[in-house]
């Protein structure tokens, strides 16, 4: 102030008063903290904070609470919890924290450590850990009318019936119940702040989004008490993100079956057809040693990805018994084997023209037909092609079986996909459905 008034003295009249003047409108910071030292030493030196600020006894204190989620943090499904990193918000009025702003140099807001004044009670119900109480250690903004806001951070551990039937595309329904632990709702009445969770500071996670976060309030007599307590219970619909799920299981185990598919279009005179089949069946192993650590260890329910890699596992399975079989066939010879007629019947004569196949003819310079006898120059050649014959049929059987199987696992390759794209979609549909049913009520 003595520097204001020298520089005034030294400067024009019009400028000097303006000097005075701002000097009169910004007092010296000291002041103002001993405003502030003063206000709190007045309304802290009678305040017990065990009291439930109400003038009259009967009166309940009106605590608006709303949630605000910044993080996602992880969701557990073998033990069922839902971690999130939330904000909550209380709004109250104590009456016993009201002062007048002109008596304390014009102070109408103050922060106070939140241990020195009452609060309420406000935990979450369905918590899974042992702690259920807020950390108190952040601090109270208060207002002259006695307005308190309180907003603690937390990270919440809540308890969360996972059903992960439909995993990757899967869908959950994770609610957190809030309410006051020893107030009932006449002493503690709680009024919702908004209809859903504040997500305006949330950040996203990379596996789950956020559909929707509708709160609703309840009044519930439990069993163990007489009175009536009221709580606030947020249900938070989930959607797991599946795009990294979708490239490293499903796209592997599509073309592990496609793979199995191609076995029956592969010559048997190549001999490396059962190699085909064990190697796809080691791919497949190794495969599901890798993603056991990622589909959820739950034994209440299978996912369809995890019924879908056993279909497939059955699929590889059967494809190596019908090769074997396959091969069977096609190395037999007259010696060991004779072709019954229906097999003729069947195999060389009906099948092959259902599924279009032709079978080349027979070599005219080997083979002619003369009055119903075979005419060979050598006895010898005479059975080198009757057994050659003999042995082709019974090749053609085997590469008819192939044909066969080629297109039934082809077919229950496409159903067998269709059938769990369909289930996922129609899981989709229902959760929906669902969420709009609850937002109408």
């Amino acid at each position: 102030l003595s520097l204001s008034i020298s520089l005034s003295l030294s400067l024009s009249p019009s400028l000097a008063a303006d000097a005075l003047s701002l000097s009169s409108l910004y007092p010296p910071v000291r002041s103002s903290v001993h405003a502030e030292h003063k206000l709190f030493s007045v309304i802290f030196s009678s305040y017990n904070q065990y009291i439930r600020p109400v003038e009259n006894v009967t009166d309940p204190v009106v605590v608006q609470f709303e949630v605000s989620m910044s993080q996602l943090v992880k969701v557990d499904e073998l033990n069922q919890i839902m971690e999130t990193n939330l904000w909550l918000r209380h709004i109250w009025n104590d009456y016993k924290l009201r002062w007048n702003p002109k008596d304390f140099g014009g102070v109408e807001f103050i922060r106070v450590p939140s241990n020195r004044i009452w609060k309420p009670d406000i935990v979450l119900y369905n918590n899974a850990v042992g702690d259920f109480q807020v950390d108190d250690k952040t601090k109270a903004l208060l207002r002259y009318n006695g307005d308190v806001t309180w907003i603690p951070p937390a990270i919440f551990k809540s308890s969360c019936k996972i059903d992960v039937t439909y995993f990757p595309f899967d869908y959950q329904n994770c609610t957190m119940k809030f309410g006051s632990w020893t107030y009932d709702k006449a002493k503690i009445d709680l009024v919702l702040i908004g209809s859903t969770i504040n997500l305006k500071d949330f950040w996203e996670s990379g596996e789950w989004t956020i559909i929707d976060a509708p709160g609703y309030k309840h009044d519930i007599k439990y069993n163990c008490c007489e009175e009536i307590y009221t709580d606030i219970t947020y249900s938070l619909y989930i959607r797991r993100l599946p795009l990294f799920y979708t490239i490293n299981m499903i796209i592997p185990c599509l073309l592990i079956s496609f793979l199995t598919v191609l076995v029956f279009y592969l010559p048997s005179d190549c001999g490396e057809k059962i190699t085909l089949c064990i190697s796809v069946l080691l791919s497949l192993t190794v495969f599901l040693l890798v993603i056991t650590e990622t589909i959820p260890s739950t034994s209440l329910v299978i996912p369809l990805i995890g019924e879908y890699l056993l279909f497939t596992m059955i699929f590889v399975t059967l494809s190596i018994v019908i090769t074997v079989f396959v091969l069977n066939v096609h190395y037999r010879t007259p010696k060991t084997h004779t072709m019954p007629c229906w097999v003729q019947t069947v195999f060389l004569g009906l099948l092959p023209r259902v599924m279009f196949m032709t079978r080349p003819e027979r070599d005219p310079e080997k083979v002619s037909l003369e009055g119903g006898i075979l005419v060979t120059t050598s006895l010898t050649i005479f059975f080198t092609v009757i057994l050659s014959q003999v042995q082709d049929d019974w090749k053609y059987v085997a590469m008819v079986i192939d044909r066969i199987f080629l297109w039934v696992f082809v077919l229950v390759c496409i159903l067998g996909t269709a059938v769990h794209i369909e289930c996922h979609a129609k899981n989709a549909n229902v959760f929906i459905e669902i969420t709009e049913e609850e937002r109408s009520i």
